[in-house]
């Protein structure tokens, strides 16, 4: 699988923006095909992170207050030490296949995770939070890490990568060699838009597509600056 890199109108040199088809990498993964074949000890990408909902949340929803959460059985029954993580499956989640394809580490952790170690923070973590969307009331009806949310998680992310690093390896792990993955917005359209009313008496489909992803721009520019 080929990776779509569109570079962002503000400053494009600090970030490689992955836009994939996760119905495109997930048959791949799940028939034992390798998506991406390297050699040994190889990596394209020093360290990966997501943003996004649950189908990239490794377990931040552990750590905040929210019903949001999948720390209990069955999640987990495949995962490693058939234990429930928190993230919304039986075994890993696609952040973690990305993660385990691109040979940076056999699982993505979740940054909220309070046992992480540099070494964990130096090869990439996930920001996602399940039942979010690029529309904050999605977050706010269920209690979750909006997109905003995030971004200030990246920038706490960045002053601990200072701290361990140094600025000059900092701005190279993750602001010009990393890959960064944003997945979201099925919470918006299934839950906020046609579960409540707060959107569809005031906008159609297409105009409320428009509002959800016309943000995510100012966030990722904002993560660039």
């Amino acid at each position: 699988m080929t990776f779509l890199r569109a570079k962002l109108p503000c400053r494009p040199s600090y970030f490689r923006f992955a836009v994939f088809l996760a119905s495109l990498f997930l048959p791949c993964s799940i028939a034992g095909v390798a998506v991406v074949n390297l050699p040994k000890n190889a990596t394209l990408f020093p360290a990966l992170v997501f943003y996004g909902d649950s189908i990239v949340d490794t377990g931040n929803n552990n750590y905040i207050k929210t019903i949001a959460k999948a720390n209990f059985p069955p999640y987990g029954k495949d995962f490693i030490g058939r234990i429930p993580t928190g993230r919304f499956s039986d075994g890993k989640i696609l952040s973690d296949l990305f993660a385990e394809e691109l040979g940076i580490k056999p699982v993505l952790p979740p940054f909220l995770d309070p046992s992480l170690q540099d070494q964990d923070l130096l090869t990439g973590v996930s920001f996602a939070s399940a039942n979010t969307g690029y529309d904050p009331l999605t977050a706010r009806l269920a209690s979750v890490l909006s997109f905003s949310d995030q971004l200030e998680l990246f920038k706490e992310y960045i002053s601990k990568l200072k701290k361990i690093a140094g600025d000059e390896k900092s701005s190279a792990i993750i602001l010009r060699e990393s890959l960064i993955g944003v997945i979201a917005g099925n919470n918006d359209i299934a839950i906020t838009y046609f579960n409540t009313p707060l959107r569809k008496f005031r906008y159609d489909v297409a105009s409320y597509t428009d509002l959800r992803t016309s943000p995510l721009r100012c966030h990722l520019r904002a993560g660039a600056n």
